[in-house]
């Protein structure tokens, strides 16, 4: 979903939205699917605790749009007080609800809660954020594995504009998260792209980024990739979403790519906001669908 943007920007704006929007609806007519021709109804679970006003929004929009889509949605609500052992129990119960296909612990936790536990505690085939071990290791060795949502959207929408067959192109994303970096990685490999992952220490970054076909940039930095940067007609994916102060009290979002800038060079780019930002939620409810015919010995729906 791109459209050319008129004025000094000569690249194509990569419409995250409106491919979000599409995807939801294909998703929401294979969960129709399956509950006419197998009486599934995938079930989505979220777990939040303590009362981070971001989180609780971000949950809101969960659960708002996985009914949307005909899906079964669970919010579970737990004090910031809540011990690492009352968490646990909840995962624990969760796990064993046969209506439940896909588990989701919102992160960040409170201090007193072990992120890691809780997520190694997730059955793998219900872990919708695809950050268990069991995940990570199966996606490394070429198994079939859940994948995390933010790098499954930015494959889609690479795809949307390059076309199925990534093959040769040359991919070099910045930053080494576990959440996006590391995984982003590991996709556009498995795509046989040629990925370079640049970081902290990197020598000569503006070098590696001129050299790359394909930018993804997931390094949590507003406006660090300049656009003087990026190789003439690359394709660019801008991960990051930073808030920054506006002036008179206001503040704006902003990505980690320099977007007027990068515009004059990229041949397309994602906006912030607009861009991979609507794709998490929606990927999220695509890895729920994914699970419900993993668990239920059904291929699952390609939905690219």
């Amino acid at each position: 979903m791109t459209d050319r943007r008129d004025g000094a920007c000569g690249a194509e704006i990569i419409d995250g939205k409106a491919f979000a929007a599409g995807l939801r609806q294909r998703i929401g007519r294979e969960v129709a699917r399956l509950k006419a021709e197998h009486g599934i109804t995938p079930g989505l679970a979220v777990v939040l605790v303590g009362e981070d006003p971001a989180s609780q929004v971000y949950v809101r929009n969960k659960g708002r749009q996985t009914r949307e889509a005909g899906m079964k949605s669970e919010e579970i609500r737990l004090p910031a007080t809540a011990t690492q052992e009352e968490v646990l129990a909840v995962v624990d119960r969760l796990n064993a609800d046969p209506a439940i296909n896909g588990i989701l612990v919102q992160l960040p936790l409170p201090a007193q809660v072990d992120e890691l536990a809780v997520i190694d505690r997730i059955d793998p085939d219900k872990d919708v954020d695809g950050f268990h071990v069991v995940n990570v290791g199966r996606r490394m060795v070429g198994m079939r594995a859940l994948v995390p949502c933010t790098p499954l959207g930015c494959m889609m929408l690479l795809r949307d504009r390059l076309g199925q067959d990534l093959s040769g192109q040359k991919a070099l994303v910045v930053g080494r998260s576990n959440i996006v970096g590391k995984p982003m990685a590991q996709l556009l490999l498995d795509a046989n792209c040629t990925v370079t992952i640049a970081h902290s220490r990197t020598r000569d970054l503006p070098g590696e980024c001129a050299r790359a076909d394909i930018l993804v940039a997931a390094v949590g930095r507003p406006n660090f990739i300049q656009g003087e940067w990026i190789k003439p007609g690359a394709t660019v994916i801008d991960v990051g979403i930073n808030r920054i102060d506006a002036g008179a009290g206001k503040t704006r979002l902003v990505g980690d790519v320099d977007f007027e800038s990068a515009c004059r060079l990229a041949g397309a780019i994602t906006p912030v906001p607009g861009g991979v930002g609507p794709m998490t939620i929606a990927c999220l409810l695509a890895n729920t669908l994914t699970a419900t015919c993993y668990q239920a010995g059904l291929p699952a729906p390609d939905l690219d």
